[in-house]
């Protein structure tokens, strides 16, 4: 029996079979075909639902009475009330078939004699009770996108060649493995909780003696040589799915799987041929190139979209107006490991990493992207372990129409579950603008005190006037230059943006995109006020003035709006011609996942990092 508040397999069987409407127009019994059946008769012409004589001759049906074929034509059509949506599963259709042809033999219990195959998917269930057991007949039992978390062999059909769990919680299979169906097929373990090295000893060919096809992926396995140990066992098997596993980061995972498993013929959907077997001859027999740890490259190309910065200064008239500089950069987030440097770049900043990763706010701090994307993405059901992760940021550069990055790393993670966990997540790419205000460096005052009275004594001495040669003031000018105070810089972020990476938890390498930010809004400086408006604010002062005044000042105007309308007319041909198409801010981002192409290019690869690191 099922524990109370649980939702089993059969409770969802039965909901699932009121909403196919067996019973129901134009299934089941009822006035639309009554004269072809009888409780104490078969059915008219002496086979179920054909609705004809000996002879061939269909007969003519009573009034108020649908045919057969009229009543499958309303299952089978897709514009009827009646039809089934394109998605639903063949079984579906088989049964609502069979409620019109020969409704006695899907009425009540009877239906556990009919079926081969079930299909419950996103119905939440939590239970597999030993109710199953009555579909003595079943072949196929898919049950994924369930809430299930442990599932009894004992309720299972020995029947079974298909079991299909996948997006489930299942994190222990000893109670699956304690009476397993001994003529299985395939085992779907798919996207569940299952983890290294505890669930290992399952997947033996003890518990599983005629499996073809086992999916694994996207689980937490993590020791690569010990399940290859277990399932080398496994003589039938021949599809095998393991990406999505923190042990498909491994450089050499699969050329080490098709080394191992030489009966294999499909390693994650791909098809393993006869040069990928070459490739990889031997790399089996050589277990001590297996290391757990992962490989990642980050690459950040050019920039393009960022406004010239020079047109929002507004320089200060005097000695005392500051120097502005301006630079760029680009920052990302990558799960905590070992960098190896290939270029320069700086840690900003270690984070604790959730399913969706932090982000840089204008001040450089971080902060969880959730708050500005909970409403654009679902929360998820179950939320994963957090993980740490670190801030990256590009060096510095110069503003430009194109601004040229430049920029590798290489990261180590040996924390593979920590690196899978970041990968599903993504990363947040940012550009971020510094501004650097410089002042120059005002002299000593006990300096200058000593300064003054050295050229006092300079100017007078016996009543004359002693002249400093002009090569010594250059001179001295020279052995001087200006130093400047520049203050703490100031960091604004001109755009973030997430980018996926959950390609290369499958069977991608690469992750190459041009991040787009959007056009940016810049603010205008503030204009002076013109010559006119100043004219106009003093309008009274104008008729007080002299008239040879004013008359003059008309000339000077109108020599000044000649030039000024020949000006604008200049600079609205040069606005109109760059304001037609702006630039949107984008970052060119690529990530690569290294892996060993061949078993040969493995042990070269091998080789000449034990050199390099014998000559460090």
């Amino acid at each position: 029996m099922a524990a109370p508040g649980r939702c089993s397999v059969l409770a969802a069987f039965w909901d699932h079979l009121r909403h196919l409407g067996l019973q129901d127009f134009p299934c089941g019994l009822g006035s639309w075909n009554k004269s072809r059946f009888n409780e104490h008769t078969s059915p008219r012409g002496g086979q179920p639902g054909l609705g004809a004589d000996p002879a061939g001759q269909e007969e003519a049906m009573p009034l108020g009475e649908e045919s057969p074929e009229a009543l499958m034509e309303l299952l089978n059509d897709w514009h009827s009330p009646w039809a089934l949506p394109p998605d639903c599963s063949p079984q579906d259709q088989h049964l609502r078939e069979m409620a019109v042809l020969a409704p006695e033999l899907i009425r009540g219990s009877r239906v556990f004699q009919v079926l081969r195959s079930l299909r419950i998917v996103g119905k939440g269930v939590e239970e597999v009770n030993e109710g199953l057991l009555q579909l003595q007949q079943l072949e196929e039992l898919i049950l994924s996108a369930n809430q299930i978390s442990r599932i009894t062999s004992a309720n299972l059909p020995r029947t079974l060649k298909v079991l299909e769990l996948c997006c489930n919680a299942v994190a222990d299979l000893q109670d699956l493995c304690a009476q397993p169906p001994p003529e299985l097929q395939h085992l779907g373990l798919g996207y569940n909780k299952l983890c290294s090295p505890s669930q290992d000893k399952y997947l033996t060919a003890a518990f599983w003696p005629n499996l073809v096809s086992l999916d694994l992926s996207f689980n937490n396995f993590t020791d690569l040589l010990g399940l290859v140990s277990q399932l080398s066992g496994l003589q039938k098997l021949r599809v095998l799915v393991l990406q999505g596993n923190p042990l498909a980061l491994i450089p050499t995972y699969r050329g080490f799987l098709v080394d191992s498993l030489p009966k294999l013929s499909i390693l994650d959907d791909i098809h393993i041929g006869p040069d990928e077997r070459h490739q990889f001859h031997g790399l089996a027999r050589q277990p001590e190139l297996i290391r757990s740890e992962a490989r990642v490259v980050v690459s950040i190309g050019e920039i393009k979209g960022v406004p010239d910065p020079s047109a929002r200064q507004q320089l200060e008239v005097g000695s005392e107006a500051p120097v502005i500089t301006y630079s760029y950069c680009v920052t990302y987030v990558f799960a905590e490991g070992e960098e190896i440097e290939d270029g320069s770049g700086t840690e900003v900043t270690k984070i604790h990493q959730r399913p969706v990763v932090a982000t840089l706010d204008v001040d450089g701090s971080t902060r969880d992207a959730r708050e500005t994307k909970g409403q654009q993405e679902p929360a998820a059901t179950e939320e994963p372990e957090a993980h740490s992760a670190k801030v990256f940021v590009t060096p510095g550069k110069p503003w430009a129409d194109t601004i040229d990055c430049s920029y590798r790393k290489e990261h180590t993670a040996k924390d593979l579950v920590g690196l899978k966990s970041y990968l599903a997540s993504g990363t947040i790419v940012s550009v971020m603008e510094e501004k650097v205000l410089s002042w120059p460096v005002n002299a000593d005052p006990e300096e200058n005190a000593a300064t003054k009275a050295k050229a006092r004594q300079g100017l007078q001495k016996d009543g004359a006037k002693v002249p400093v040669p002009r090569d010594k003031q250059k001179k001295k000018k020279k052995e001087e230059p200006c130093e400047f105070h520049s203050s703490p810089p100031i960091r604004r972020t001109l755009g973030t943006r997430r980018v996926t990476l959950e390609t290369l938890l499958a069977t991608e390498d690469l992750v190459a995109t041009v991040c787009d930010f959007g056009i940016l809004i810049t603010e205008q400086p503030l204009q002076p006020p013109s010559l006119e408006e100043k004219d106009r604010k003093k309008g009274k002062d104008k008729s007080k003035k002299p008239k040879a005044e004013r008359e003059s000042q008309a000339s000077r105007k109108t020599t000044a709006s000649a030039t000024g309308k020949r000006k604008n007319k200049d600079s609205a041909e040069l606005e109109e011609g760059q304001g037609l198409q702006p630039v949107p801010l984008t970052v060119q981002f690529q990530m690569q996942l290294l892996r060993w192409p061949s078993a040969a290019g493995a042990r070269s690869q091998e080789r000449v990092a034990m050199a390099v690191g014998k000559a460090q």
